[in-house]
């Protein structure tokens, strides 16, 4: 359930050309991440009971636009019968014009060892225009396995703005739809800040969820807990 906690990267050179035009060193084409989070929230839904997730994947971009990655991270085996990891693979095209920027693709989520069989296929499109991206998500296959919710959707608006000197907010609004399980349909949001020190970016985040209660689990010492109770998330990431 990709991408969720923030992911920041920031970069910045000043140098004196030589000549009158200076050739700007290209992107690498392959970058991995890391995280260590508090916890870890899928669209406002904690998929840890409310512990600590370590997480951390690669994406691979073409000069074309085209792009493949896979991301995984730690998840609660009793939430997600029995699987302890989440592995995300996907795929698409991104692009920008000035400062309007278009994303589609393809993500897969794969609960490895889950019994009964957890997963979940969805496409997606995106817009963004400076610091504000608008996405929309589309279900393809049965949503996270649940019976009969083929096409459900969500819609994500979301904010990142460099404040300078390593400081950054970032916010989130979310709307989750569940296909023939109007019970299962709510609105996260999210308000962050972030600070990157040497390359190693700091985060805090709150995290809250609207009409979530339909979403609800006992874990493995029996503690019943409702999946969208608001929590400060804090995180340490480092992009290379």
């Amino acid at each position: 359930m990709r991408k969720t906690i923030l992911s920041l990267s920031v970069a910045a050179a000043l140098a004196a050309p030589l000549t009158a035009a200076a050739q700007a060193t290209p992107a690498p084409a392959v970058t991995g991440n890391m995280t260590l989070a508090s916890d870890y929230r899928f669209r406002g839904l904690t998929q840890t009971f409310e512990e600590p997730a370590l997480q951390g994947g690669f994406d691979y971009a073409h000069s074309s636009g085209l792009y493949v990655g896979n991301w995984n991270s730690s998840i609660s085996e009793t939430l997600f019968f029995g699987s302890p990891i989440e592995m995300d693979f996907y795929g698409g095209y991104k692009r920008s014009f000035g400062d309007i920027g278009l994303d589609v693709g393809l993500l897969y989520y794969y609960y490895p060892g889950s019994a009964p069989k957890v997963d979940n296929t969805e496409i997606y499109v995106g817009g963004s225009w400076k610091f504000v991206s608008l996405k929309y998500f589309h279900a393809v296959s049965e949503f996270f396995s649940i019976p009969n919710t083929k096409n459900s959707s969500y819609i994500d608006l979301s904010a990142t703005y460099d404040l300078g000197n390593g400081w950054g907010i970032n916010g989130h609004i979310g709307q989750q739809k569940v296909k023939n399980r109007g019970d299962l349909d709510y609105t996260d949001y999210k308000l962050g800040v972030t600070k990157d020190i040497g390359g190693w970016v700091f985060g805090a985040a709150y995290v809250d969820t609207t009409d979530a209660g339909g979403w609800t689990g006992t874990n493995a010492a029996g503690r019943f807990l409702s999946l969208g109770d608001s929590t400060i998330v804090l995180s340490v990431s480092k992009t290379f």
